[in-house]
């Protein structure tokens, strides 16, 4: 018999405000965290805006050594996997540590330490011949994506599988959906499964420049992610973390557990087409949601919100449209579909965790997040997005999807399977 999979704890660090009732109380209240970026000067950029967090790492609990060999996005992933952990009222100390599991995402991993190491070691790239010894000492864990997990495993004393998923902007989704599988599979009881990425430095923000990926409305950056509405004209960086505590059912059930929902089904597959190109047709992420949906046996009208990919790019959004159209056929045009991009901006691999603590969060109190500033509607994106403002409405399934450079694509289906038999 297949085990099945909770959600039991939820931990977040994201723009607009840390932890999850300030996330929450953003999202639901359709305000934006989107600004002109503090980190540097931006002036020099086609594109001079982001969604920061406002984080101080010591006033979250890490100490000077943390923060000195971490970088901002492992501390952001520490920050969440300890509310995670907490919120699911966890005593790591009482579980058998070799069935205890991580899986974290991320993009770009350590970009922005990266960046300003090489900036001292070439005296701002004055000099070809790097000065080594201008180093820091834990450069090498700041070059390691694998650094991520490795630090969230000793955090919570993990000895189970350990991994560090990167898949572009759907490493959070990746992330999550593997950690969902080792459960099912038996490799693990519990697993702390999330993604973080701190992606807004100089180099980020030149890349999505080269190709014209990210919003230039600098003059209004509270109403420059746009997803689906027709002027739209690119993403908003973001960054930040979430991080999700996953139990096998009758674990979770057998220490009183306080369960959120299950996860039902999980795919992913890639358009083996272009690096950041899309197909107008949005069949393999249509694919994504139809195995997802058989995975959890559930019909494409059971799900009752939909949490888009909505990076607010043309082919993205349309590309999306079409995929929701063929996965779900009419019920595309009933189901409420959102995007938290429009408030929190797109954190790249991260972003895929952090909307799925915001589907967990729907689901727990029968909200739909808006679509912020959606004011005049793409004609050829033309389904019910939630525009501006929250609605409640009763949620029993529902479907999270992610789109990212390199043709990945894949979708979760989060259920409150404990309402109905299987």
């Amino acid at each position: 018999m297949t085990r099945r999979v909770a959600v039991t704890g939820i931990g977040v660090v994201a723009p607009g405000g840390v932890g999850v009732p300030a996330f929450w109380d953003l999202l639901t209240a359709g305000r934006t965290a989107t600004r002109r970026i503090t980190f540097f000067d931006p002036s020099p950029f086609r594109s001079r805006i982001a969604a920061e967090c406002d984080f101080d790492p010591y006033q979250h609990g890490l100490d000077a050594a943390q923060v000195e060999r971490m970088d901002r996005y492992v501390q952001f992933a520490l920050v969440a996997a300890t509310e995670a952990v907490q919120d699911a009222q966890l005593d790591l100390g009482a579980e058998n540590p070799w069935r205890v599991g991580v899986s974290m995402g991320t993009a770009v991993g350590a970009t922005t330490q990266l960046e300003n190491e090489y900036v001292e070691v070439s005296s701002a790239g004055a000099v070809w011949e790097v000065d080594h010894r201008r180093a820091s000492p834990f450069l090498y864990r700041a070059l390691s994506p694998s650094t991520l997990a490795s630090e969230v495993a000793a955090l919570v004393g993990a000895r189970g599988p350990v991994q560090t998923v990167s898949t572009g902007c759907t490493s959070g989704l990746d992330a999550v959906g593997y950690a969902f599988q080792l459960i099912e599979d038996g490799k693990a009881d519990v697993y702390v499964a999330g993604a973080s990425d701190s992606p807004i430095s100089p180099i980020t923000v030149a890349c999505f420049d080269a190709i014209k990926a990210t919003s230039a409305r600098n003059d209004d950056p509270a109403h420059a992610s746009r997803p689906f509405d027709a002027s739209r004209d690119g993403f908003v960086l973001g960054e930040g973390a979430a991080v999700l505590v996953l139990e096998e059912l009758d674990h979770a059930r057998r220490r009183g557990a306080r369960v959120y929902c299950e996860i039902g089904g999980f795919a992913t597959f890639g358009n083996a087409y272009h690096m950041t190109g899309l197909t107008r047709e949005g069949v393999e992420m249509a694919e994504a949601i139809t195995q997802a949906l058989a995975q959890a046996r559930l019909a494409p009208q059971e799900i009752d919100y939909v949490n888009a990919h909505g990076s607010g790019t043309k082919q993205n959004d349309r590309h999306e449209t079409a995929a929701f159209k063929r996965a779900l056929g009419e019920h595309a045009y009933a189901v409420p579909v959102s995007s938290i991009k429009s408030m929190i901006g797109h954190s790249l691999g991260a972003i895929g965790a952090i909307e799925l603590a915001a589907c967990v969060l729907a689901l727990d109190r029968g909200v739909v997040p808006p679509t912020a500033n959606l004011e005049t509607p793409d004609p050829e994106c033309d389904l019910d997005y939630v525009p501006r403002t929250a609605r409640e409405q009763r949620l029993d399934a529902v479907l999270s999807v992610g789109s990212g450079f390199g043709g990945f694509q894949s979708a979760v289906v989060l259920d409150r399977r404990e309402r109905r038999a299987r």
